[in-house]
C-alpha cells in the first residue's frame, strides 16, 4: 500500500502544502564526517542526501572526470576513435609524467599512445600525463582545452564548476561542488554506457608497469563502479563513487575528509545507506490527477493537474514523517487554460532537502467563463490577491 493517499491535492494560488511532515533537517536521517556530501538515486536522480552540497571546493583529481567526459564525447560523436594516437610532449612528460612525481601512467616522452590507453590511464591511475596528452592533442594546449571544458560543462548543466587545467593540479580559480560532481558522474553513466566501465577496472598495465585503481570502493565487494578520488590542501580528501546492487544504483560525492582511510569508510557508509534505506514507490499512476490549480476568469474555478507519466518516488524506509510535498505554480491561472499546458511542478522534500521535482500539466481545458463569473473573480482577486 502506498504511503501517500491517492486523493486529489488542492493547490493554492502560489503553492499548496500536502502531506506535511515534521520539517526536521534531512541531515538527521544520516550523519557523515564529510564537510560536503551529496547523493542521488542513479535512475531517477532523486536527492537522497545533501550536506553543504553547493559549497565551492577544489576538485583536485576529480577534475579528470570532466577531461574524460570531453574524450568520451569526442568518441561518441565520432570526432575521434579509440585507436587514434596522441604524442607525448615534453610538457606532458615533465608536468604529469615520471619527473612530476604525481599520479602518472609513466608515458615516455615523444611516444605515441592510443586514445583508449590514455583514457584507461586516467580512469584507473588518475594519470596526469594522460590528461595533458589528450588536452594538447585535442585543443593544441592545455589552456585552450580548459576553455573547452568550461564550455562543455555549461552545456551539460554544470553551472558553478570552473576548470583551469585538465588534471586538477593546483590552479587559482579552479572550483566545483559535490552536487555538480554527482551530476557529472550520473551524466557519464547515462551518456556513455560503453565507456563507463573503465572506471571499474581494478588495474591497468602500461609501459610494462601495472598499477591498481586508486578508488578504495572497488576492493570492498559492495558493487562499486569506481569513478575518482582526489585530495587538496584546502578541502582535504574527496571522492566520487557509485555502487549498484539488485537493479538500483546510487551515486555520491564527498569532500572535506581527514584521511584516505576516513574517505573510504565514509563513502562506503553513505552509499550503502542510500541503497538500503530507500525504496521506489509509485504514488500516482499515469494520467492520474495529482492536484488542482486555481483559475481566474474561467468556466471552472480550478483545473486538474497531472504529470507526463506515473509519479515514482524514492521514499525512506523509515522516517517517512519527514516527507513534504508541494504543488508550486504562479496563479491563479488566467483562462483559457489548454489541456497539456505547463502549469507548475510537484516538489518533494525530505526534511529540508528538495529531493525531487517534476513538471505538472493541465489535465483538461478550461474555457473563459461567463461575464458574471469573470466579474466575481475580479472582485475576489482585488480583495485577497494582496495576501499572496
Amino acid at each position: 500500500m502506498s504511503f501517500f493517499p491517492r486523493v486529489p491535492l488542492i493547490g493554492l494560488a502560489v503553492f499548496a502544502c500536502i502531506w506535511a511532515g515534521s520539517g526536521a533537517a534531512f541531515a538527521q536521517l544520516f550523519e557523515t564526517k564529510a564537510a560536503q556530501a551529496f547523493m542521488v538515486d542513479g535512475e531517477t536522480g532523486s536527492v537522497l542526501f545533501a550536506k553543504d552540497a553547493d559549497a565551492p571546493v577544489q576538485p583536485a583529481s576529480l577534475a579528470k572526470l570532466m577531461t574524460l567526459e570531453m574524450a568520451f564525447d569526442a568518441v561518441k560523436s565520432k570526432r575521434l576513435t579509440l585507436d587514434d594516437t596522441f604524442v607525448v610532449s615534453e610538457n606532458a612528460w615533465r608536468t604529469g609524467g615520471a619527473p612530476s612525481r604525481t599520479s602518472t601512467m609513466f608515458a615516455a616522452v615523444r611516444s605515441s599512445i592510443r586514445l583508449e590507453d590514455l583514457m584507461r590511464g586516467i580512469a584507473v591511475q588518475a594519470a596526469n600525463d594522460g590528461c595533458i596528452v589528450i588536452a594538447e592533442g585535442v585543443a593544441g594546449s592545455e589552456g585552450n582545452f580548459a576553455l573547452q571544458m568550461n564550455e562543455r560543462a555549461r552545456k551539460i548543466g554544470l553551472q558553478k564548476s570552473v576548470f583551469v587545467n585538465s588534471t586538477g593540479l593546483p590552479a587559482e580559480g579552479q572550483v566545483t561542488t559535490v552536487r555538480e560532481l554527482v551530476q557529472l558522474a550520473r551524466h557519464l553513466q547515462q551518456t556513455y554506457p560503453d565507456l563507463y566501465g573503465l572506471f571499474a577496472e581494478t588495474e591497468f598495465t602500461w609501459n610494462k608497469i601495472t598499477q591498481r585503481n586508486r578508488n578504495p570502493l572497488l576492493a570492498m565487494d559492495i558493487g562499486a563502479e569506481g569513478l575518482a578520488v582526489g585530495a587538496s590542501e584546502q578541502n582535504g580528501f574527496a571522492i566520487v563513487g557509485a555502487i549498484s546492487q539488485n537493479g538500483r544504483r546510487v551515486i555520491a560525492a564527498l569532500s572535506g575528509l581527514a584521511s584516505d582511510r576516513e574517505r573510504a569508510e565514509e563513502a562506503r557508509k553513505l552509499l550503502e545507506w542510500g541503497l538500503r534505506s530507500f525504496e521506489k514507490t509509485e504514488i500516482f499512476a499515469a494520467d492520474e490527477v495529482v492536484g488542482t490549480a486555481q483559475v481566474y476568469g474561467g468556466a471552472k474555478s480550478g483545473v486538474a493537474l497531472k504529470a507526463r507519466g506515473p509519479v515514482d518516488l524514492l521514499l525512506p524506509v523509515a522516517n517517512r514523517d519527514k516527507l513534504t510535498a508541494r504543488i508550486v505554480y504562479q496563479g491563479p491561472l488566467p483562462a483559457p487554460v489548454e489541456e497539456g499546458q505547463p502549469v507548475g511542478s510537484l516538489r518533494i522534500w525530505i526534511g529540508d532537502t528538495l529531493s525531487q521535482e517534476m513538471p505538472l500539466f493541465a489535465a483538461e481545458t478550461v474555457e473563459v467563463g461567463e461575464l458574471h463569473s469573470r466579474a466575481f473573480d475580479a472582485v475576489k482577486e482585488l480583495a485577497i490577491g494582496w495576501l499572496r
